[in-house]
């Protein structure tokens, strides 16, 4: 029997610094529960390198996707990105 996937949708502008953190924090938890899970962190339009940051997780970990906007189109607009994007039974947003 596969297990239920939740997808969480992290939108985000200028969060490099931020980025590692809440991935190293959340996969912990994540990681002690019984559920799959992938994690999408849109970039906003970003000026500092927070698309880096996404690109280099998703190299890393196969449960992590990211999506990039040519500019800052809102934090709504991120949002539905994610949630257009999210392939899980239960989704969630992270704002």
């Amino acid at each position: 029997m596969n297990k239920e996937l939740l997808s969480i949708v992290v939108p985000c502008f200028n969060e490099e610094e931020a980025i590692p953190i809440y991935y190293r924090e959340t996969k912990k938890i994540l990681d002690g529960m019984d559920i799959d899970y992938e994690l999408l962190f849109i970039d906003d339009g970003s000026r500092d390198n927070s698309l880096l940051e996404m690109m280099n997780l998703s190299k890393k970990d196969e449960r992590v996707f990211y999506y990039s906007f040519s500019r800052n189109f809102g934090k709504e607009a991120a949002m539905y990105a994610g949630l257009k994007n999210a392939k899980g039974d239960y989704v969630t947003i992270m704002d």
